[in-house]
């Protein structure tokens, strides 16, 4: 956003939202759903019929009255929820658990548009079959991203844009690293400036600039890039959100057009949203792909999605995690969150092997963020694999084109359409089969580990849009 740069409303939905638990007969009271039961797709084994044990990322039936495609079905467990849809199919009322669950016993229910609420039911959810850990990112994370950083939006409001007293507020909350916007599409903004990125690094700090896209003018938008980059921007961060979904060829455009000014090795990090799946046009393959950005940092807003720190965190992992590009993901300061969630934070991202942080924004942070950010961080801790993103016959988005450029490395005949149509999957069957995995023709831990160690097949979006 020109104002905000993050689209809360985007993400915020209802789809995204924790729920609490109604009292026992509420669903009744209010004539709103009614859940009777839960079962496996398909039902094979007896642990199915009282309290299903269903795999993270597999279909689970339901079963009561009042069901209607669209309605919230949301998992909660000690330290989160997560929710999709409910859906019609050949088996009846059915979902995934969805990747980001914690395994073990969670609770369900059912809500719909209105808000009323079905009664709570008990589902066991068992892990994604055991690999080997990926950490975040299978590259290495370049320095620049490394530690602690935060974003500035307005520098004239960031501590009224006094390089000193920058400094000082920066360095007694272990902040090493500033990213200060330097242009909004096509349009530079002065306040990135050689005299700026001097200024910070008089301070001990690294001053990288991060510049907004839309993709309505690739080259004049990869030209502000290099700019940047000239005025001796430590790093390059692409701030690519709502108004880039769907332009494939734009971002190709705009990736062989920066890198032509800046050459191959200059660090340059991707911001977008963290949830994947629910932006499903978003070429985060373009940006991410190799010789484009060697850093991920996913927009990881617990507060504003509506989720906890656990699970907010856990669902942008699992589904980031498959692009391979270390990951350095933005907490947020704004929206005054509690000191505990910037702590817990921190101790999650640690968990997970990522090699940096950042926060957002400077001048949205109230102090007692900045005294928490200035306490020792955590120690990590073992956290549950959050599982790996299920991909099956009607799945659509980035994260098939991802799986399709692999496959096409053994298949040359396979059609990269971001559409998991037959042919798909029976490239995926007879590469599992291969691979001595079962022969499903969807994606799990153990498949999207073995198709990620197939080469990627380039595509040629610019060519395809002419």
């Amino acid at each position: 956003m020109r104002t905000r740069r993050y689209a809360v409303t985007t993400l915020a939905g209802a789809s995204l939202l924790a729920t609490g638990l109604a009292p026992a007969g509420a669903h009744a009271a209010t004539r709103g759903p009614v859940l009777t039961g839960l079962r496996c797709v398909p039902a094979t084994k007896a642990a199915c019929r009282q309290r299903p044990q269903v795999q993270l990322g597999k279909q689970l039936q339901l079963r009561g009255r009042g069901l209607k495609a669209g309605m919230r079905v949301s998992f909660r467990w000690s330290r989160g929820a997560l929710a999709t849809k409910l859906h019609r199919s050949k088996a009846g009322w059915v979902v995934r658990v969805p990747v980001g669950v914690k395994p073990g016993t969670i609770s369900v229910r059912v809500t719909d548009k209105a808000g009323r609420r079905s009664r709570v039911i008990r589902l066991v959810v068992l892990p994604q079959p055991p690999v080997r850990r990926i950490p975040a990112g299978t590259g290495s994370l370049p320095d620049v991203f490394r530690g602690d950083g935060m974003w500035i939006w307005q520098l004239a409001k960031s501590s009224a844009g006094n390089a000193t007293a920058i400094g000082l507020k920066a360095r007694a909350a272990g902040i090493e690293t500033v990213f200060v916007k330097s242009s909004d599409g096509a349009t530079p903004w002065a306040q990135f400036s050689p005299a700026l990125v001097q200024a910070m690094h008089a301070q001990g700090l690294r001053a990288c600039a991060w510049q907004f896209v839309y993709g309505a003018d690739p080259a004049a938008e990869a030209a502000q890039g290099a700019r940047a980059v000239a005025s001796g921007a430590d790093c390059l961060v692409i701030d690519a959100e709502s108004a880039y979904q769907g332009r494939y060829a734009q971002a190709q455009q705009y990736i062989a057009a920066l890198r032509a000014a800046i050459g191959p090795a200059y660090p340059v990090g991707l911001t977008s949203f963290p949830y994947v799946d629910f932006h499903p046009r978003l070429p985060y393959s373009v940006f991410l792909a190799p010789g484009a950005a060697q850093a991920n940092l996913p927009q990881v807003y617990w507060k504003a999605i509506g989720g906890s720190v656990d699970a907010v965190s856990a669902k942008t992992f699992a589904h980031n995690r498959l692009y391979g590009t270390p990951l350095a993901p933005l907490g947020q300061t704004y929206q005054s969150p509690a000191p505990a969630d910037l702590q817990r934070f921190r101790q999650v991202w640690a968990s997970y092997g990522a090699g940096g942080l950042s926060w957002w924004s400077w001048q949205a942070s109230p102090q007692y963020a900045w005294d928490t950010l200035a306490a020792p961080a955590p120690a990590p801790v073992p956290l549950a694999d959050p599982g790996w993103p299920v991909l099956s016959t009607g799945s659509k988005g980035d994260e098939v084109i991802w799986l399709q450029q692999h496959l096409a490395s053994l298949a040359p005949a396979l059609a990269i359409t971001g559409n998991f149509g037959s042919q798909t999957a029976q490239t995926l069957a007879a590469f599992q089969t291969a691979r001595g995995l079962p022969a499903t023709g969807e994606t799990d831990s153990a498949t999207w580990q073995a198709v990620l160690s197939l080469p990627l097949t380039p595509v040629d979006w610019v060519s395809r849009a002419q």
